[in-house]
């Protein structure tokens, strides 16, 4: 595909969106995204637009002159993804175990080497609350949903507070990335 001269670039691009972008994510919401892991993304989301833009390494184009050319949306996809599963989840009425698992901590004494990243780490990484007041905001299905939206839209790379009023959150959002 990358060779075929005729097909247009955009029309390139749109395919790999439809057909290889759906692959590279699936299951994306279960996830556990640690900081080290942040280049293995990076990286195969910029292999495909360069190629399909004819970038050689030779040349020593950089990667933010090739995203002049085609905008990265791949890890707030993921992103937006996550934290719309987790307010699923989290408005589950009843004893759902998904819920359950989520909130719940494991019995008995923790190992003495350093904590592993957790799932719910990341979703109060993003949000900048803490468990209680995450919880309490999936709660308001349309709130939710809105910022899910703006940490698509706006991506989380950026830093930019997706926030509606006047609430602003104590840590501003940060992008960790999952595994490839």
């Amino acid at each position: 595909m990358e060779k075929c001269y005729s097909i247009p670039i955009s029309t390139k691009i749109r395919l790999i969106k439809a057909l290889v972008w759906p692959v590279a994510t699936y299951g994306c919401e279960s996830w556990t995204l640690r900081d080290n892991e942040e280049t293995r993304p990076d990286a195969f989301e910029m292999k495909r637009p360069r190629k399909i833009l004819w970038v050689s390494w030779t040349p020593k184009r950089t990667n933010k002159w090739v995203l002049n050319k085609e905008k990265r949306e791949l890890l707030d996809t993921v992103n937006a993804r996550k934290l719309a599963y987790y307010g699923h989840t989290m408005r589950k009425q009843g004893s759902c175990l998904e819920k359950e698992i989520m909130q719940g901590t494991m019995p008995g004494a923790r190992r003495r080497e350093r904590p592993r990243t957790a799932w719910t780490d990341n979703i109060k990484t993003w949000t900048g609350l803490s468990t209680e007041e995450s919880i309490r905001m999936t709660e308001d299905r349309d709130k939710w949903r809105k910022y899910v939206r703006c940490v698509q839209d706006r991506g989380a790379r950026t830093s930019v507070a997706c926030w509606s009023g006047s609430r602003v959150p104590r840590r501003r959002l940060s992008l960790s990335v999952g595994r490839w």
